[in-house]
């Protein structure tokens, strides 16, 4: 069985906070941390909301004062120049650039870019329009599942369908949209009933819990993808800064992840390589267990099971017995086979 390598996405989000300068030191840490991909957001403020649209408990928990969805993300939101720098500093530092498009004229704007692998946000899975206009472009797609339900995720699969996208070019990732999310409303065994309920298509997970240790359990679980919030400072004010790892707990999950993919191996059930020199000497031979000599019977009273491994199996225990010594035996000596 081939293992498929975990593609491990950093989300740098809007944590940047508007400053191109910190977008560029999230991608150099991104790729220092031995993350995949480092993914950014892609939106025009104006097309995303509506001045009246308040922002989310967690974004006023996080983000105190009066401003609306609106007037946060008015200063948030990249340039054209900037998605292009961004996207030189992650060529120069071996790191692929992703960015999440969150309304019609992003996703244009991405496509003119090059993108061809596409992450959609959990938000954005009942957007028919939206939906439509990513499949028609017939590349792959990684799409986020959160506040969603089964059926929600299936009608979102069948406008890929009819769009003419190959399941197989689609990823679906659990996740939950609550920041941080807490640990009793994970359900990380949702990501298994999608991968159930949906043939072909490959499964993933998003999180947006405290700590590392869950989306290592999707490693272990059978995630291909795992995406990850990640800032430069939690102190930070923004909508997410408190909700994501900083950069040694970056470099930690994905070490954690990458020891969870050797882990797996390749289910094949053989001695590895590292464990085979043991078997001499954790396993155990049929010996005598007094002196034997020539022409004598082995009895269960004669004989013994002890190590090292290296001589007869005690497999063969049966066979031996009422079979008769070929020469005289000291105790502790390991009977041999000829003696069959």
């Amino acid at each position: 069985m081939q293992i498929q390598k975990i593609f491990i996405i950093a989300e740098a989000g809007v944590n940047h906070n508007g400053s191109l300068d910190r977008a560029g030191e999230m991608v150099r840490q991104a790729a220092l941390a031995g993350a995949d991909a480092v993914k950014f957001q892609t939106f025009s403020p104006e097309a995303l909301v509506t001045r009246h649209a308040a922002r989310a408990d967690y974004q006023k928990r996080d983000l105190p004062g009066q401003k609306s969805q609106l007037e946060m993300l008015q200063g948030l939101e990249l340039s054209l120049d900037a998605h292009r720098e961004l996207m030189g500093t992650c060529r120069r530092h071996g790191i692929q650039f992703l960015s999440s498009p969150f309304d019609l004229g992003s996703i244009d704007l991405l496509q003119g870019l090059g993108i061809s692998r596409w992450k959609i946000p959990s938000g954005e899975i009942t957007n028919l329009p939206y939906l439509r206009k990513i499949a028609a472009l017939g590349q792959e797609i990684i799409l986020s599942t959160g506040m969603s339900d089964i059926n929600e995720v299936g009608r979102a699969l069948e406008v890929f369908r009819s769009a003419g996208l190959s399941p197989d070019r689609v990823t679906l990732l659990h996740c939950n949209t609550e920041y941080p999310t807490p640990m009793e409303d994970v359900n990380l065994s949702a990501m298994q009933t999608m991968a159930g309920a949906f043939p072909g298509v490959k499964i993933g997970y998003s999180d947006h819990t405290q700590g590392i240790e869950i989306p290592i359990a999707a490693a272990a679980l059978g995630a291909v993808v795992i995406e990850k919030h990640f800032t430069l400072d939690k102190s930070l004010s923004g909508p997410d800064h408190k909700a994501s790892l900083d950069v040694d707990e970056l470099k930690q999950m994905v070490k954690g992840i990458r020891n969870v993919e050797k882990a797996l191996g390749n289910g094949e059930k053989t001695p590895s390589p590292s464990e085979t020199k043991n078997i001499a000497a954790a396993r155990k031979s049929i010996v005598a267990a007094c002196n034997i000599l020539k022409g004598a019977a082995f009895t269960k009273s004669n004989l013994a099971v002890k190590r090292p491994g290296t001589g007869l199996s005690p497999m063969k225990w049966d066979e031996i017995l009422g079979t008769k010594a070929s020469r005289n035996y000291n105790t502790d000596d390991l009977i041999e086979e000829p003696d069959l």
